[in-house]
């Protein structure tokens, strides 16, 4: 009889607990959610902000010049000032890759759920093209500012020996070094990539004021590139500390600026460029169609 009673009570039990878990999972869902929204609403008031994005400016200036006086007030042996570190080589080697992978995701969703229109998405993940064409040739101008001012060197217990061979190749060939002007090419990706994301992001800010569709995805991966943004920032510091002379630095965070400055600030204002972030995704006040 107790048997009976047991294996009687048993699937009423079961199903209590799996309704608890059900709940339980239901309220984490709406949390989640919820915290999800706010998050985004938040993150997308900050980046929208033209103030704030003019003091974003005066911020990574002021990480590239002041932020060198940190490494003598910072642990020289944490994992940060290793070259191998894990950051260092899966994110700071592929910031390219990662910027185009979240970055491309976020302009395709907001475009085309703006303007459902191929042709318009394609154009603006055209600046990505851009970008990465930008990033190519500043690779090989650095490399090639290199070659001119450099010279050929064999490391001996005594010191260096300077060698009168011509150029890199055969300098290398000889297995000695090549050393020369090393523009700091982490340094200019890191802030070329927090510039342009930065700019990019602050479209969701007027997509959102516009009452355009916003789901849970879309601002997950608005979310995600806002991590990766937090990231960069982070990394440019950890980066302008342990690594480079200062002056290679300092003329890399210039010259990625210089690049965004080309680009977003001048040349995709133009009619026959790829078009600024939002440039076709809203429509224009009625006020302002008047005027016109």
């Amino acid at each position: 009889m107790e048997r009976g009673l047991v294996a009687g009570a048993g699937p009423g039990a079961w199903t209590r607990v799996r309704g608890l878990l059900g709940c339980l999972v239901k309220v984490l869902l709406w949390v989640a959610s919820a915290l999800l929204y706010f998050g985004s609403e938040q993150a997308a008031r900050l980046l929208g902000s033209p103030c704030l994005r003019r003091l974003y400016h005066a911020w990574l200036a002021a990480v590239v010049i002041f932020g060198p006086l940190l490494q003598f007030h910072v642990n020289s042996r944490t994992i940060f000032a290793s070259h191998g570190n894990f950051f260092n080589i899966k994110f700071v080697n592929s910031a390219w890759g990662w910027t185009c992978t979240f970055l491309g995701g976020f302009v395709l969703l907001v475009v085309f759920l703006a303007t459902r229109r191929v042709a318009v998405t394609a154009r603006h993940l055209s600046r990505l093209v851009v970008g990465a064409a930008v990033w190519r040739g500043a690779g090989r101008a650095f490399l090639l500012i290199e070659d001119l001012t450099g010279s050929c060197f064999e490391p001996l217990p005594q010191g260096l020996l300077l060698h009168e061979l011509p150029d890199r190749r055969s300098c290398l060939a000889a297995g000695h070094q090549w050393r020369g002007y090393t523009v700091s090419s982490h340094t200019f990706l890191l802030t070329f990539c927090c510039l342009l994301m930065a700019e990019e992001a602050a479209v969701f800010a007027k997509y959102l004021a516009h009452g355009l569709p916003a789901g849970t995805p879309l601002r997950l991966v608005f979310l995600l590139n806002v991590l990766l943004l937090g990231l960069w920032n982070f990394l440019l510091l950890c980066t302008v500390i342990y690594f480079h002379q200062y002056t290679h630095k300092v003329v890399g965070a210039a010259v990625g600026t210089f690049a965004w400055y080309l680009t977003y600030g001048s040349w995709y204002h133009q009619p026959w460029s790829p078009g600024s972030p939002g440039h076709g995704l809203f429509p224009r006040p009625r006020s302002s169609r008047k005027h016109n």
